[in-house]
C-alpha cells in the first residue's frame, strides 16, 4: 500500500512540476507579447516624430518634385517588424519546435510578399508614369487639362495620381498611368477678343 501511495504521490508531483513550468512559460510569453507589441507601436511612433521633425516628406517632395509619405511608411515599417520579432521571441518561448518556427517564419515572409506584390502592382507602372510625368514637365498645378471627356484644373501632381478640380468643386483622382497614356487636351483660360 505504501508503494501505491509513493507511486501517486511521483505522479502528482511530476504533473505538478511540469504544470508550473508550463504556465510560467504561458505567462512570460503573454507578458513578453503585450510588452513587444506596445513597444512596436511606441516605437513606430517615435520614428514618424522623428522623420517628421526632419520634414523628410517635404525635403522628398522639395528634392523630387514626387509626394511620397516616407514618414508613415517608416512608422509603419518598423512598428510591423518589431511586432514580427516579438511574435518570434514568443514562438521560442513558449519553446516550439525550430521547424515549426520556421515553417510560420516562411508562412509570413510568403505572405508579406505576396501582400506587397499585390499592393504595388498598380504602384509600379504609376509611379513610373509620375516619373515620367516629373521629368517631362508637361504638366503643372493651375493648368487646365480636359482628360477622357473630363475637364478640370491640376491641384496636385503626386507620384502616383494626378488630382483635378472640375468647375462643380469635384476633386478627380486620374492615375498617372491613365493621364500619360491618354489623349490629354490642354484648355487656355484666356478671354475671347
Amino acid at each position: 500500500m505504501a508503494g501505491f501511495i509513493d507511486s501517486i504521490l511521483t505522479t502528482y508531483n511530476a504533473v505538478r512540476e511540469s504544470t508550473s513550468g508550463f504556465l510560467y512559460k504561458f505567462i512570460v510569453s503573454i507578458v513578453l507579447l503585450l510588452i513587444g507589441f506596445i513597444l512596436g507601436k511606441i516605437i513606430g511612433r517615435l520614428i514618424y516624430k522623428l522623420l517628421h521633425s526632419f520634414e523628410v516628406n517635404e525635403a522628398f517632395h522639395a528634392l523630387s518634385g514626387v509626394t511620397l509619405k516616407i514618414e508613415e511608411i517608416a512608422e509603419t515599417f518598423t512598428t510591423y517588424f518589431i511586432y514580427f520579432v516579438t511574435v518570434i521571441v514568443v514562438l521560442q518561448q513558449i519553446g516550439l519546435v525550430s521547424t515549426i518556427l520556421h515553417m510560420i517564419a516562411a508562412g509570413i515572409i510568403i505572405l508579406i510578399i505576396l501582400s506587397t506584390f499585390l499592393g504595388i502592382k498598380d504602384f509600379i507602372p504609376n509611379a513610373v508614369a509620375g516619373f515620367f510625368i516629373h521629368s517631362k514637365k508637361e504638366f503643372r498645378v493651375g493648368q487646365r487639362i480636359k482628360v477622357k471627356g473630363m475637364l478640370g484644373k491640376i491641384i496636385e501632381i503626386s507620384l502616383i495620381e494626378t488630382k483635378i478640380e472640375t468647375k462643380n468643386g469635384d476633386i478627380i483622382f486620374i492615375p498617372n498611368s491613365v493621364l500619360n497614356k491618354t489623349e490629354v487636351t490642354y484648355v487656355r483660360t484666356g478671354k475671347k477678343k
